[in-house]
């Protein structure tokens, strides 16, 4: 990884200190934060004409090309598989999930997890907030995890139970996890807009979102807000995928479910925040209910993987193989 120095806004080709400054005092602190945050969010937090912020985003990226942070714009085809033979992955908790998932939840990627109550998402996200922290050959990534909780569900006695079960230290797993509880979607962009340097200052591989949605259906209702809500979805969704893949962390966003009316056949639940999160979740997984505890996870979307089930259940240890 690249030093301080080299990723500091000063480092920037032609950058003046005023400029310098007005960034800072806007809340950028490094090259990576613009380019997570993207030149139409630099204009609106700096004030500053979109011709000039587009100039200074696109340096940016090169620095960070420079300096291997991210890929050169054009790469070849043999490079990016051998990279990828590289990524890391968290364990998910049972050998079924990580299977469905190719080795588990994968870095620089947005994993999207929808369904209904009770069918395991939020025990999916504690179980990777203490599972993320573990070393590589026990599944994790020596790791902390932060936990953006927009519907109260986290439970710090959740993540010593599931710590306990699998013979961790309870008290190491609560410390590797920041929380950050957001009021409203407002408040849910400016965490994730400040996130940067809490990955950075700690050492983040993982980050929570459960759920993304539930603030922006409850602000905007009605057809006459869709149009708004969907754009600022939509512009969340991707400094989601940004951050992931500048930082190299995880992201796993949970999402809720809603009956489509024109579905006469087979099953109805349809996740909400409709094709903007679609288009910018990397992977998609449904879970369902089966019978007591167990239930169903199927990929449904996916850049490369089959569209398939597993089963797994919910045990104390969070999530897990039905054999044990």
């Amino acid at each position: 990884m690249a030093d301080d120095s080299k990723l500091a806004l000063s480092a920037i080709e032609d950058i003046g200190p005023a400029t310098e400054k007005r960034l800072k005092e806007a809340g950028f602190r490094s090259i990576k934060d613009l380019l997570v945050r993207g030149p139409v969010d630099v204009a609106e937090a700096t004030g500053m004409e979109m011709d000039e912020c587009v100039e200074i985003c696109n340096k940016a990226r090169l620095a960070l090309q420079e300096l291997g942070v991210i890929d050169r714009s054009f790469v070849s085809a043999t490079s990016l598989y051998e990279k990828r033979r590289e990524g890391e992955r968290i364990s998910a908790g049972g050998r079924n999930f990580d299977d469905l998932l190719g080795g588990g939840v994968e870095t620089k990627a947005v994993t999207e997890v929808y369904g209904e109550f009770g069918t395991g998402k939020t025990q999916l996200c504690h179980t990777l907030c203490v599972l993320v922290q573990q070393e590589k050959k026990a599944g994790g990534l020596a790791g902390r995890a932060i936990y953006v909780d927009t519907e109260n569900t986290f439970r710090p006695e959740r993540i010593v139970s599931i710590a306990k079960a699998r013979g961790l230290d309870a008290d190491k797993a609560l410390a590797g996890i920041i929380v950050a509880k957001a009021y409203n979607s407002a408040h849910q962009e400016l965490i994730i807009e400040e996130t940067g340097p809490v990955i950075e200052e700690n050492g983040i591989k993982l980050v929570v979102v459960d759920s993304a949605v539930a603030h922006y259906r409850a602000e905007f209702l009605g057809r006459a807000t869709l149009s708004e809500r969907q754009q600022r979805l939509n512009k969340f969704m991707h400094i989601l995928v940004r951050l992931a893949e500048t930082y190299e962390v995880a992201v796993v966003v949970t999402n809720q479910i809603q009956s489509s009316p024109d579905a006469y056949f087979g099953d109805s639940a349809r996740p909400t925040g409709g094709n903007v999160v679609a288009h910018t979740s990397t992977y998609r997984i449904y879970l369902k209910r089966s019978s007591g505890k167990n239930r169903i996870a199927r990929m449904v979307d996916s850049p490369y993987h089959a569209e398939r089930e597993v089963l797994f259940t919910l045990a104390d240890r969070g999530i897990a193989d039905v054999d044990g």
